[in-house]
Formats: C-alpha cells, sequence, structure tokens
C-alpha cells in the first residue's frame, strides 16, 4: 500500500503565498511523476503542475510564472510553492503519484486534499 499525506493549506489574502507540500510512503520501490490538482466547488478536477523523477516540470496556463513545483527524490515528496495568490486560486488541492511497488506493481495514488482559500 502506498499514502500520500498533504500539509499547507489555509486561508491567505490575494497576493499572498502558501507553500503545499506531500509526502509519500509505503512499499514504494520508486516514483515515476509527483503533481497537483486542484478541484473548486462545481468544477473539474484540473492538473496544476506535475514534475518527473528526471526533474522536467509542467504547468497550467494559469500557473505559470506564480507557483513553482519541486521534489525530493530521496524523501519521496513534492512540493508547490504558490506565489501571487488570486481568489480563482481556491479550492481543494491534491497532491498525486505514479508510484512503482516493491513487486513491480504501478498505481496512480490521492491524497486526502488540503484546502487553500484566496480571500480578503
Amino acid at each position: 500500500q502506498v499514502q500520500l499525506v498533504e500539509s499547507g493549506g489555509g486561508l491567505v489574502q490575494p497576493g499572498g503565498s502558501l507553500r503545499l507540500s506531500c509526502t509519500a510512503s509505503g512499499s514504494i520501490s520508486s516514483i515515476n511523476h509527483m503533481g497537483w490538482y486542484r478541484q473548486a466547488p462545481g468544477k473539474q478536477r484540473e492538473l496544476v503542475a506535475f514534475i518527473i523523477s528526471g526533474g522536467s516540470t509542467n504547468y497550467a496556463d494559469s500557473v505559470k510564472g506564480r507557483f513553482i513545483i519541486s521534489r525530493d527524490n530521496a524523501k519521496n515528496s513534492v512540493d508547490l510553492q504558490m506565489n501571487s495568490l488570486r481568489p480563482e486560486d481556491t479550492a481543494a488541492y491534491y497532491c498525486n503519484a505514479g508510484v512503482m511497488q516493491t513487486g513491480l506493481r504501478y498505481g496512480a495514488y490521492w491524497g486526502q486534499g488540503t484546502q487553500v482559500t484566496v480571500s480578503s
């Protein structure tokens, strides 16, 4: 089994910053990609950013230049630094990882979600 645990959400004023963290644990052999998705009320879940094991990154157009994704392969963790936050960034943020487990089983796993609210 693999678990993803997120932290770092909260309430912030427009223009402020937050840092989300996610750590994977369990029977992990390797992790291919790690990333963040978000889902606002009444909307579909959307990709925010992801990073592969080699370090290449991809961002949604709406967060380019404001958010930075990084990972620590040794710690099986991924962070999302969110700057210049806007009210439209308000959503539940979910960590996602593509994990090769011991025994060569591959699966995509999700965290439980952490709420980010941008409001004055």
